[in-house]
């Protein structure tokens, strides 16, 4: 007997049958999509409730055009295709914000404020990409499909299109859309339970 609550259809849509997507329709993935994936997921947890995730929606062929040079290899024309690719990065002035999503602790915003960028930074990525789990799940979630990719020129990205002082770390982009024709490549495969996990 199973001991999960979530039906075997939504098990599959979310995990089992979802693939990383190589190739996309032309269908246009609205911006109210995008609003109502986000409503979902970002209730996901993060340290300190500091939501380090920052999200640039890549629609205009004018700012593809900026993006897709600086994608590694097939990523590149991956890119120049996709109805939509969003940039993810880590915000290293999460802080800022502590006084709205952290408000148990009023010191903390300035004790932040005191640490070196790079402590910032760290705790910024490892959040940031937390976050990023959570939307691509909630991407299969609306029935659409997900190609994260982390070979770029993060520093170029990050000089386009936020400025070199920018507290943005672009760390992941993101293709999203209806899956198209050869989009998958074979499934690999996933290491077995007793390979990961430990009763102690």
């Amino acid at each position: 007997m199973t001991q999960l609550l979530l039906d075997k259809d939504a098990q599959d849509l979310l995990f089992r049958a979802a693939r990383t997507a190589n190739s996309f329709t032309d269908e246009p993935v609205a911006p109210e999509q995008l609003a109502e994936i986000y409503e979902l997921v970002k209730y996901g947890p993060t340290a300190m409730n500091l939501q380090s995730l920052r999200v640039t929606a890549v629609r205009s062929p004018e700012a593809r055009e900026r993006l897709v040079p600086h994608m590694s290899g097939n990523n590149a024309p991956k890119t120049a295709a996709a109805p939509l690719t969003l940039i993810l990065s880590a915000d290293t002035d999460f802080h800022e914000n502590f006084p709205t999503t952290f408000p148990v602790a009023p010191a903390a915003r300035d004790d932040f404020a005191q640490m070196p960028v790079e402590a910032r930074e760290d705790m910024a990525v490892k959040n940031a990409f937390l976050q990023i789990a959570y939307l691509i799940v909630g991407v299969r979630a609306a029935g659409l499909a997900a190609g994260p990719m982390t070979g770029f020129d993060a520093e170029g990205v990050r000089t386009e299109f936020f400025g070199a002082d920018s507290p943005l770390r672009p760390v992941v982009v993101m293709n999203v859309g209806r899956p198209g024709p050869d989009a998958w490549f074979d499934r690999l495969p996933r290491l077995e339970r007793d390979a990961v996990v430990t009763e102690v």
